[in-house]
């Protein structure tokens, strides 16, 4: 009963506009007050979820990102995106979602990619004279791509949560993403061609290889990061570390177009949104704490196998709870809450963690597009200039496609655990 009250106050905050994070702290703090536990617990629990090695990957992800959107990197992956396949039916739109492909491999966040690459690719397509709705629209959508292709910060977070191999989760995120791309574009080629959308003639070998060439340097990072984690040269987090190192020497030294003047704000903001990250674990480990004295993660548990011992029935329970849930919450957020409640069950049914990471980690991405607190679309429709109504509607069209990508790699376990197999030996 108390838990249920709680849950309430958590749910009443939220619709009053108070930060998740504040919320979930002060709904902790209540449940621990009313049931007379030691306040102790309280900066036990919370530097506990602060105090964990994996977790010092986010920062420097999110660094990384910072440092490749102001060293030039995204322009020039775009054009090397757009000389490669821009000569495919729907053009500039084809460009838009293999450049956040190859981008997906450094940023890891769907934001970043949706900020970043986003405001070359409208301002390209809008000049080609494609319409600002399907440009957002498409933007949009192919940044959901950033945190399934490895690195993915969001991984990292299900990682440290569920305890899984987070160089597994990210090597599991392969496959899924490409299919994503994949699908993004058939549905590209489909409205271009119904809208006669312009497309660049077929470039010549010369073309390719110049282009290439020229963004040679940034399409090294995700090869670097790859060949470094399955190797076993470097964990994930190191992974980062070097990451946002490489970063840095491409923007000052070889690309030249960051300035050590810059440096100090792109810090500022990497802090800025890595304390906000922090303050989300730690108050949702605590809220998490929370609810496993209640026992809340077991009731749901025998409330769900209570409806079904087949795990995929399950796993497409969770898909359609997930999908509401990201609606209406942040993804990290709701990742946070939600992962320590739904994997005993998960567990409980043999589920590889794996793929139960990616799903989770689908689900939410495709709840960043989704209104009416779509994340991605209201960066989307702040860097095109327009609604988010208008963003909304246009991106419907393409939410299809990632719903068949999540379909399938719920009915087919191997789409997400067949790499990390080979590659790591993870079973």
């Amino acid at each position: 009963m108390t838990m249920n009250l709680i849950f309430f106050i958590w749910l009443f905050l939220l619709l009053f506009g108070v930060p998740i994070y504040v919320s979930l702290g002060i709904s902790s703090l209540l449940n621990v007050l009313i049931q007379n536990f030691q306040l102790l617990v309280i900066p036990q629990r919370i530097a506990m979820a602060a105090n964990s090695f994996p977790l010092l990957a986010a920062p420097f992800f999110i660094l990384m990102g910072n440092l490749m959107n102001q060293a030039g990197v995204t322009k020039r992956i775009f054009n090397f995106a757009n000389t490669l396949v821009g000569w495919i039916t729907g053009g500039l739109g084809q460009a838009n979602v293999v450049a956040s492909m190859i981008f997906a491999g450094m940023s890891g966040a769907a934001v970043a990619d949706a900020g970043g690459l986003g405001t070359i690719e409208i301002e390209a397509m809008r000049q080609a004279g494609y319409d600002d709705d399907f440009s957002s629209a498409i933007t949009a959508a192919s940044a959901t791509i950033g945190p399934i292709i490895p690195p993915s910060l969001p991984m990292v977070i299900y990682g440290v949560l569920a305890d899984t191999s987070i160089g597994g989760l990210f090597i599991g995120g392969i496959i899924p993403g490409v299919l994503m791309g994949l699908s993004l574009m058939f549905v590209v080629y489909i409205i271009a061609k119904n809208k006669n959308y312009p497309k660049r003639p077929v470039p010549t070998w010369k073309e390719v290889w110049k282009s290439f060439i020229d963004a040679f340097w940034a399409i090294l990072t995700p090869i670097i990061l790859l060949v470094g984690i399955t190797s076993g040269i470097f964990t994930p987090t190191e992974a980062a570390i070097i990451a946002a190192f490489y970063a840095l020497i491409l923007g000052l030294f070889i690309y030249r177009e960051l300035n050590i003047k810059d440096i100090p704000n792109i810090i500022l903001k990497t802090v800025e949104t890595n304390g906000v990250v922090l303050a989300l674990v730690m108050t949702a480990v605590l809220f998490g704490w929370n609810l496993s004295v209640a026992q809340i993660p077991q009731t749901i548990g025998q409330f769900l196998t209570g409806i079904s011992q087949n795990p995929l029935i399950i796993l497409l329970i969770i898909n359609i709870f997930l999908l509401f849930v990201g609606l209406f919450m942040e993804a990290i957020a709701a990742m946070l809450i939600l992962v320590p409640i739904l994997l005993p069950v998960l567990v409980a049914l043999n589920i590889n963690p794996i793929q139960a990471g990616v799903i989770i980690v689908l689900n939410l991405m495709i709840g960043t597009i989704t209104p009416p607190v779509g994340i991605v679309l209201y960066v989307t429709a702040n860097v095109a200039k327009i609604s988010f109504e208008r963003v909304t509607k246009a991106v419907f069209p393409f939410i299809l496609p990632l719903l068949i990508v999540l379909i399938l790699i719920t009915l087919i376990p191997s789409l997400t655990t067949f790499l990390p197999r080979i590659i790591l030996g993870i079973q």
